[in-house]
């Protein structure tokens, strides 16, 4: 059953055009996740669904209304079409009970009463039950972001558009966000969601949106999209998805934040845990603790590289210097470490260049 469809919507500013010729139709229990390169029209294409932005032409119709044209009363509209930001937005001056409130009491007209208990319920869905009578900036991004749920499921919405709703959060709150989107999703909640969280978009939705130049660049369920893309452009933006790379200029680079760009690179391609944590620590072992740290010749290519060919996961060294082999010629300790994180190792020199390869399979 179709709740949303636009067609030929159209989005320009003076000096960019980030929509050039939307066509789609959402249908009720649709859980879409929007993907793509930054600066493609993603949050644009929400902010335009619920008229936050004017399109420049094209009609968007909402369960049976042009709600494009200028005659509508989208406040109204509004109610029925949840939004939860990336920068929560919470009022800052009401507590977090007075937040979830304040929508149902002050549009809807509900009594106090009711709305004060429908509110401690929808709190204690999401888990703050007992930060009611806390204020905004009292809690974590993490917590701040599911009161904004909280609220958004209060007006009893037909959908909820979600723009980036992870995107300013630390990486340590993203989880507890991710969780009641997916218990919404379970409960057959309609649902539009602007994500670089990949491994939630895999997850989560049943249909996804590629957008690129100016569109919906490809569309398809999440198997088609991030296992069998037929257009070029969907297809590179996936296998950087399924690449890594690295330069280390120094011995001095940051290999903390290099780790947590592996960790996140196992999560979004979905590695299993243990395969994530073997990826890191051949890394720290053979990189950081061994080529890295005994190599005076700059810069050091690292790749990471997740083959489909054989369901395994590569990590590669290209360095200069003299012949060494992380395994054979490194710490004992961090070799042995290395060993039993991989399945198999080799490393080749010639013309002063040495090239260590490492894989793990992911299913053994």
């Amino acid at each position: 059953m179709s709740m949303i469809k636009i067609e030929h919507l159209r989005k320009e500013y003076p000096n960019v055009t980030p929509l050039k010729d939307v066509n789609t139709e959402i249908n009720k229990g649709d859980i879409i996740s929007v993907i793509g390169p930054s600066g493609t029209g993603k949050s644009t294409l929400l902010r335009c669904l619920n008229q936050m932005e004017k399109p420049t032409s094209g009609t968007v119709t909402f369960d049976g209304e042009v709600i494009t044209d200028p005659k509508c009363r989208i406040d109204l509209v509004r109610r029925k079409m949840g939004m939860v930001f990336q920068s929560f937005n919470l009022f800052a001056n009401l507590d977090i009970i007075g937040n979830v409130m304040a929508a149902p009491v002050n549009l809807l007209g509900k009594p106090k009463q009711e709305a004060y208990n429908e509110g401690m319920e929808l709190l204690k869905r999401v888990g703050l039950a007992e930060k009611a009578r806390n204020f905004p900036d009292e809690l974590s991004g993490g917590q701040k972001q599911r009161v904004a749920i909280a609220r958004a499921i209060a007006m009893k919405p037909e959908m909820i558009l979600f723009d980036e709703p992870t995107s300013a959060l630390d990486p340590t709150m993203v989880g507890e966000v991710l969780q009641v989107i997916r218990s919404l999703a379970k409960e057959g909640m309609t649902m539009m969601i602007v994500t670089h969280e990949m491994k939630f978009a895999r997850d989560v939705s049943t249909r996804v949106f590629y957008m690129d130049e100016g569109g919906i660049y490809e569309e398809g369920t999440p198997e088609q999209i991030f296992d069998h893309p037929v257009k070029e452009k969907t297809r590179i933006f996936i296998k950087r998805l399924k690449q890594l790379p690295l330069v280390i200029e120094n011995k001095e680079f940051d290999f903390i934040n290099y780790s947590s760009q592996i960790e996140q690179f196992g999560k979004e391609n979905t590695l299993p845990e243990k395969a994530v944590r073997n990826l890191m620590l051949l890394f720290e072992e053979t990189v950081t603790q061994g080529i890295a740290a005994r190599n005076d010749t700059f810069p050091i290519n690292v790749m990471a590289e997740l083959s489909e060919a054989d369901d395994s996961v590569v990590l590669e060294a290209v360095y200069g210097g003299e012949k060494f082999d992380p395994i054979k010629d490194g710490d004992r300790i961090s070799a042995a470490i290395a060993e039993n994180a991989s399945d198999s190792a080799e490393h080749t020199f010639a013309d002063g260049k040495n090239i260590f390869r490492s894989v793990i399979h992911l299913k053994k």
